[in-house]
């Protein structure tokens, strides 16, 4: 799996805006509100560049994960509650579909032959990738308090070669 620059500074970002507004708690109509976070803060903090970060954030206010206030008391802050929003759908509204083979959706694909088992591979590894993604939420990282399942990965040493 390779994920995008964009990708990571989103996730980045996100769990940045859940950490400063209180962690699994943070977030919705009252939580985040209360204590906006500029996009100066969250790049300085972070370390991703500014101009990059502010198309993040418009794509993530598009998409429903963040709101946004203009002004001097203007800022960033989680749509609802970190605990409710999954890498998956940070994924997705800034990349798109999680696994795409030649820019094509698994199911679409068309394989012949011998290699016609490879598109229940590929369905297979966007299943995985899905398990894992939705599973985790932005709460999850901020508070540091990872699935169970996930941390048994991460365990074992062939995680990480």
């Amino acid at each position: 799996m390779r994920l995008s620059a964009r990708v990571d500074y989103a996730l980045r970002a996100a769990v940045e805006l859940a950490a400063v507004a209180g962690g699994a708690d943070a977030g919705g109509a009252d939580a985040g509100r209360t204590r906006p976070v500029t996009a100066e803060q969250i790049a300085r903090t972070q370390e991703i560049p500014p101009k990059f970060l502010e198309s993040i954030l418009l794509q993530l206010r598009r998409g429903g994960i963040v709101h946004a206030q203009r002004g001097p008391e203007g800022g960033y802050w989680l749509a609802r509650p970190a605990a409710e929003i999954s890498l998956a759908e940070v994924i997705r509204v800034v990349d798109g579909p999680l696994a795409h083979v030649r820019g094509q959706r698994p199911e679409q694909l068309g394989y012949l032959g011998a290699a016609r088992a490879l598109q229940d591979v590929w369905i297979a590894l966007r299943a995985s990738e899905r398990e894992i993604l939705e599973l985790v939420t932005i709460a999850d990282v901020a508070n540091a308090t990872l699935p169970e399942r996930v941390n048994e990965l991460a365990a074992d040493p062939r995680a990480w070669s």
